[in-house]
């Protein structure tokens, strides 16, 4: 899609070999008008839900949809990343009240990485391990921090990035939209230079494209066939999950005075377990010296049972 000459973008999604159906969401919403620019700038989202059944399904759409109706809403708010960061938690709201209105004991849940751009800035806020990068002169840089469990571990030391790439609990997210009452949310700024591009994504394509591979294609290709290619690599490398990728390309003007990036967030409260991905908040030195033990203890099981096998096999 292209609504001017500022700003250019293209949405995609993309089942996967492994999962029967999709459960991710791409969305966004672009102005008509400058006047609308002015007020609202450009929206894009990027959802991927967890749950089962349809229940995934159904929250990442409800939660983007909703996402975009609050965001547009509180049009009367100057701060652009203040509006994302409400208009998500209200969306959250909403899901949660769908489910209690479903009454069928279903648990919903979703991760999002939304982006807004205005007058030269991208404000971009996530929940979950769904990413935003930035792509300037051919080198890319993840923008978002993943909020998943060997996240934590990486950066608390316990484990190495090569490492988290094989962890048993790879899978676990440490919040969603839906999963309490008001989840933490992200929200990083990022001053803006003429060619810039977002790229916005869920863990089905980093799970098996990285991030080298992501600023290669970005550099080399249209956005259109970058979009086919990266889903195409993941397919090729398993397609173990929903393939969802975004590309937002800005051409106006550069932000005047080049601030670094700026982050803040929102407070966590009441987390649950939903369905298929676990999730549970990082917290104090406590929490964390647990997480330690957890993978040392799980270590020494895995060292046990390779020790048995080779037993087993001498006799």
């Amino acid at each position: 899609m292209k609504n001017s000459e500022k700003i250019s973008a293209i949405l995609r999604t993309d089942t996967g070999l492994v999962r029967d159906h999709n459960e991710d969401f791409v969305s966004y919403w672009e102005p008509g008008s400058p006047e609308e620019e002015a007020r609202h700038g450009w929206l894009y989202i990027v959802a991927d839900g967890v749950g089962g059944a349809d229940a995934g399904e159904v929250a990442s759409k409800l939660s983007s949809e909703r996402t975009i109706t609050h965001y547009l809403e509180d049009s009367e708010s100057p701060d652009l990343g203040q509006r994302l960061l409400n208009a998500m938690q209200a969306a959250n709201t909403d899901l949660r009240q769908h489910v209690l209105e479903r009454n069928d004991n279903s648990r919903m849940a979703t991760t999002m990485v939304a982006a807004v751009l205005h007058e030269g800035r991208a404000h971009i806020a996530n929940v979950g391990d769904s990413r935003g990068y930035l792509w300037r002169n051919g080198r890319i840089q993840q923008v978002t921090k993943d909020q998943s469990l060997v996240a934590k571990l990486v950066e608390e030391g316990a484990i190495t990035e090569e490492e988290a790439h094989f962890h048993p609990r790879r899978n676990v997210i440490l919040y969603s939209l839906g999963s309490e009452r008001s989840p933490k949310i992200d929200l990083f700024e990022q001053p803006l230079q003429t060619g810039d591009m977002l790229f916005l994504c869920s863990d089905g394509l980093t799970r098996h494209v990285a991030d080298e591979e992501i600023a290669y294609v970005l550099s080399q290709e249209t956005m259109d066939a970058a979009c086919t290619n990266l889903i195409r690599k993941a397919n090729e490398r398993g397609g173990e999950d929903n393939i969802s990728v975004a590309i937002i390309r800005f051409d106006g003007e550069a932000t005047a005075v080049a601030h670094p990036t700026t982050h803040k967030t929102t407070a966590p409260q009441d987390s649950l377990v939903i369905g298929n991905r676990q999730q549970s908040p990082p917290g104090t030195a406590a929490h964390r010296s647990t997480l330690w033990l957890y993978t040392v203890v799980l270590g020494l099981v895995q060292s046990l049972l390779i020790f048995l096998v080779w037993f087993l096999l001498r006799v």
